[in-house]
């Protein structure tokens, strides 16, 4: 139970050391101190580019934030905030979403405004599964001619580790690879809910802890499966790409937490993908 009382004074700041690393948090307690009467320092804070553009759009509205991208964030507080415009900086596991459907439909896919430099992570995983990648000055394109996929381990670890939000899809990878791979899942507890769903189409994936055994299989098949979470959601329609016959995902509320319009997009891309009325 929590219980909240109105504060009828300003919040003071303070020193607080995460005991773990949480992006959500960190980018709290950075949305609160900023408005704070003397200054906060946060330890042991998250260090995704995220809280880095938070930090970027806090200062330009008057906030003093420095720190950001580090093991601590200082913030003095300041009297109030002022209007700003601000470009929100492209969604890089949006990005790497797209670019694993290209790879598993052994497609080609061009993403521009997007900077490489925040998923170098992600794309050596893609090499090193056989993708050709070439990165341009705000564009990444990616082709995938190989007959077959490579398996490639996966462990997920915070910024600059691989990311667990990437987790999900690069395990639809691996199912379709020439091999067998281990994903290991560090972040968070109980994110494999899409394993089972996976297999319902033909993947061949044995969870023990926090390990995902795969072993690549030739071909999926389509079936109706349900959406767990954000991430696996995107897995699952991922599946549906390149799996043989229709795939009907349930529940996909989840996807629309974290991707715009996402059947617009693949079906520019030539995806067959229908949203169905509710």
């Amino acid at each position: 139970m929590v219980i909240l009382k109105l504060v009828q004074k300003k919040l003071t700041g303070c020193e607080i050391n995460f005991s773990g690393i949480s992006v959500t948090g960190t980018e709290n307690i950075m949305m609160a101190a900023v408005l704070a009467e003397g200054q906060t320092i946060l330890r042991n804070v998250a260090k995704e580019p995220e809280v880095e553009d938070l930090a970027d759009f806090l200062n330009s509205m008057g906030a003093k934030v420095t720190g950001a991208g580090t093991d601590e964030i200082i913030i003095d507080g300041v009297k109030e905030l002022h209007g700003t415009v601000f470009s929100i900086p492209a969604d890089r596991i949006e990005a790497g979403t797209y670019l694993i459907a290209a790879a598993v439909t052994g497609g080609d896919i061009s993403i521009s405004n997007v900077q490489a430099s925040r998923m170098n992570n992600i794309l050596d995983k893609l090499k090193l599964s056989g993708c050709l990648i070439n990165i341009e000055e705000n564009a990444i394109q990616l082709t995938m001619d190989q007959d077959c996929i490579l398996p490639v381990d996966i462990s997920t670890a915070p910024f600059p580790g691989f990311p667990t939000d990437m987790q999900a899809q690069f395990t639809v990878l691996n199912a379709l690879s020439k091999g067998s791979s281990v994903v290991t899942e560090n972040v968070f507890e109980n994110r494999f809910m899409h394993v089972q769903e996976l297999n319902r189409m033909g993947c061949d994936i044995t969870v023990k802890g926090s390990n995902a055994f795969i072993k690549g299989v030739d071909f999926l098949n389509g079936a109706p499966v349900m959406a767990t979470d954000l991430r696996a959601s995107a897995s699952l329609i991922l599946a549906g790409l390149c799996a043989k016959g229709e795939t009907i995902v349930d529940r996909i509320y989840h996807i629309d937490r974290g991707y715009e319009r996402i059947e617009e997009k693949l079906s520019y891309l030539g995806a067959d993908i229908t949203r169905l009325p509710n």
